[in-house]
């Protein structure tokens, strides 16, 4: 017999989705049924994956980009309702072995209501046991007013506050649905009877963790498309070395105009890929698209700009490339910490950022041997995990004891 098994995803940011479409392209068929709910299903993504499609709710993604802007809570009540009650919908009609969620976190609620096993998909980064010193501070439009270094100075103060209200939806629904509130805001994103961590433990340490805390290693995405020519060169060549530069679909594009002039004037090849988003006036030097096969072209980079989030920050650290991290949000602050902690890495704030900045961060990585060992060193542990033999072993542990 073969088990059922659910994919459910928010729909917010693309990472979200590939994700969990990459780990259930490799199951093996004759074992297991699988079935992915989502709010639209791109065929950049699920072309040639076969999966039975079910249909869900997310909110509106540029609501969701506003929000995060913000600092805003990206649910209220009535919609994490409304979730839950799509969710159980699904729930009930496929009878799943597992579910397995991205930043589903209604899944808390519906999941627990019908007694299945549900897994949550989320970065270690986030966990209530994860090893820190401190949170960093995104670009709140607060940071803005007083400055980033006097924000950070009382943003430990205020953040038991900020975490609770952010908290305090979910905890309000499961309530109402007779469940037990989340302690913090930490345990409310890795909850879950399983919590998968798509990360390596020598990046992002846990301590005191049980043994239902899982990491799987990163989980690799690519989509199945050609590089724009004519951004790679044979190996030996004479041409300026690569760059490759992205913002992904939730990084701040209001900092590309200066990513691109502080790399203009600089002897490099860039290549731009916008996620179908803006693209601003292109220097002389570079090349864009709407999609890259990022693998690809963070092998042949010399360093790799990111809007700061794991997705391609490990694409680039697998491949041994350092990374340029621009982020905005805390989920992205929170990579480039867990990065440039380990020396393989530079940050810059995206709020305010300038071209000398820009300029000034790409000429020392132009010529970085430290960074370079260091995102070399980070290779091989990223090479140690095969994210898919590990998940299929959890899953096929799992549905085995269900």
């Amino acid at each position: 017999m073969r088990h059922r098994v659910l994919f459910a995803t928010e729909n917010i940011t693309l990472a979200q989705v590939v994700r969990l479409a990459a780990l259930a392209a490799r199951l093996p068929k004759d074992r297991y049924e699988v079935h992915f709910a989502c709010s639209d299903f791109d065929p950049l993504v699920f072309d040639g994956l076969e999966v039975e499609r079910w249909p869900l709710f997310t909110i509106d993604r540029e609501v969701g980009f506003k929000a995060l802007a913000k600092g805003e809570r990206l649910y209220d009540e009535k919609t994490l309702e409304r979730y839950v009650a799509d969710e159980l919908r699904i729930l009930k009609e496929v009878r799943p072995a597992v579910v397995v969620g991205d930043f589903r976190l209604s899944l808390a609620v519906s999941a627990a209501q019908v007694g299945v096993h549900c897994a949550s998909l989320i970065n270690a980064y986030w966990s209530p046991y994860a090893v820190r010193e401190s949170w960093p501070v995104p670009d709140h439009p607060i940071v803005r007013l007083v400055g980033a270094e006097r924000a950070a100075k009382y943003f430990p103060q205020a953040l038991p506050k900020v975490f609770g209200h952010f908290a305090a939806p979910l905890n309000a629904v499961r309530k109402r649905h007779g469940l037990a509130p989340f302690a913090s805001l930490s345990h409310q994103l890795c909850f879950g009877d399983s919590v998968l961590h798509p990360d390596i433990p020598e990046l992002c340490q846990l301590a005191g963790a049980p043994a239902s805390h899982v990491f799987l290693g990163a989980v690799p995405w690519s989509p199945r498309i050609s590089s724009p020519s004519p951004c790679l060169v044979p190996p030996g060549s004479a041409a300026p070395p690569l760059v490759y530069v992205t913002l992904g679909s939730s990084g701040d594009v209001a900092a590309l105009p200066a990513v691109l002039a502080g790399l203009g004037g600089l002897p490099v090849r860039g290549v731009l890929a916008t996620a179908g988003r803006a693209t601003p006036k292109l220097p002389a030097n570079f090349v864009a698209a709407d999609y890259v096969p990022g693998e690809v072209l963070s092998a042949h980079a010399q360093f790799v700009v990111t809007n700061g989030g794991s997705s391609t920050g490990y694409q680039a650290l697998a491949a041994g490339v350092p990374v340029l991290g621009i982020p905005s949000n805390l989920d992205q602050y929170l990579t480039m910490q867990a990065i440039t902690q380990h020396g393989a890495g530079i940050t810059l704030r995206s709020g305010g950022l300038t071209r000398e900045e820009v300029q000034k961060a790409a000429v020392r990585l132009l010529d970085a041997p430290a960074i370079k060992r260091r995102a070399a060193a980070l290779a091989q542990h990223f090479a140690a995990y095969d994210c898919h033999a590990r998940f299929q072993a959890w899953l096929a542990n799992t549905t085995e004891q269900s």
